[in-house]
């Protein structure tokens, strides 16, 4: 729902402070709240979509300058038909073009220059919603995280939340943006094993019992303490339950041979890197204590 916002008046061209505080308190005035809406009812509005990427300093967003149209998350209380909703403006205010975009569920807001803003992987999932660009679309994606803005998982679960991953050129983008958020997290498990002394394994490699079928892939591997590790990266063409079923059917076949199997995600290693550096520094040690595993045949992936 779209509606222009007059400005106050004044000379010049209104900056980027001014559309933004008017967007906001069109949104939170009683022109934008559904009738009949009760006193004290939260009407908590925010900056979403490209307005709040520019405001993160998305270089693949538009400048605030630029932008048509500032993009309001609001809660859905019902459809706003009061009066204020479709009343003409004075012809002579200067307007700003408001989107109101309803949520029956807030997150909660960042502020940015004093301004309450929706959080990266939501202002996202607004932006892509009016993209029909995949080039555009993974751009935004791929920067949300090499600019260390958020993690692919809550990107995903948004664009999942609105029903966008159906859409071909989303789905495309996100393969994009997952790759990105692996190649980031291994990154952090090289540090983690180098940064802090632990021994170095067999990186990204293929466990199979020799002469017999394949066991699956591993980020790393200590053949001589029979331990691994797996980062789980996600995927958004594979329901969720579906990808941790063939993930515990992997743990299980892994450790029936006698092999530990550590789980390990990003938000894990940004956290703490030398908390999971102990974690399987543990597991190497506790090793020497357990009966041998079984041999397996460690192969390139």
């Amino acid at each position: 729902m779209t509606h222009e916002v007059p400005l106050p008046p004044r000379t010049g061209l209104p900056t980027s402070e001014e559309r933004l505080r008017a967007v906001l308190l069109y949104a939170q005035s009683d022109a934008a709240a559904p009738p009949g809406a009760l006193p004290g009812v939260d009407r908590c509005a925010m900056i979403t979509g490209m307005a709040a990427l520019a405001l993160n300093c998305f270089s693949a967003a538009p400048s605030l300058l630029d932008l048509e149209r500032i993009d309001v998350l609001v809660p859905d209380l019902g459809e706003p038909t009061g009066p204020g909703a479709d009343a003409p403006l004075p012809a002579a205010c200067a307007y700003t073009s408001a989107h109101l975009v309803r949520t029956r569920v807030l997150p909660e807001p960042e502020e940015i220059t004093g301004l309450p803003v929706a959080p990266v992987p939501r202002a996202l999932a607004d932006a892509v919603a009016q993209l029909p660009d995949t080039e555009h679309v993974r751009r935004l994606l791929v920067e949300a995280v090499r600019g260390g803005h958020c993690e692919p998982q809550p990107v995903v679960r948004e664009l999942t939340r609105a029903r966008l991953l159906a859409l071909p050129h989303v789905a495309d983008a996100v393969e994009s943006l997952l790759a990105e958020g692996r190649a980031l997290t291994e990154g952090l498990l090289y540090e983690m094993v180098f940064g802090h002394g632990l021994p170095d394994p067999c990186w990204n490699v293929e466990l199979r019992v020799p002469g017999g079928p394949h066991l699956g892939a591993v980020d790393a591997y200590w053949p001589d303490q029979a331990v691994a590790v797996e980062i789980d990266a996600g995927t958004p063409r594979t329901g969720a339950e579906a990808a941790w079923d063939a993930y515990t059917r992997k743990r299980e076949a892994l450790e029936q041979l006698g092999i530990t199997v550590i789980h390990v995600t990003a938000e894990k290693l940004h956290e703490s890197l030398a908390q999971q550096a102990a974690v399987v520094r543990t597991a190497l040690m506790a090793a020497c204590e357990m009966e041998p595993a079984e041999y397996v045949a460690v192969l390139p992936r």
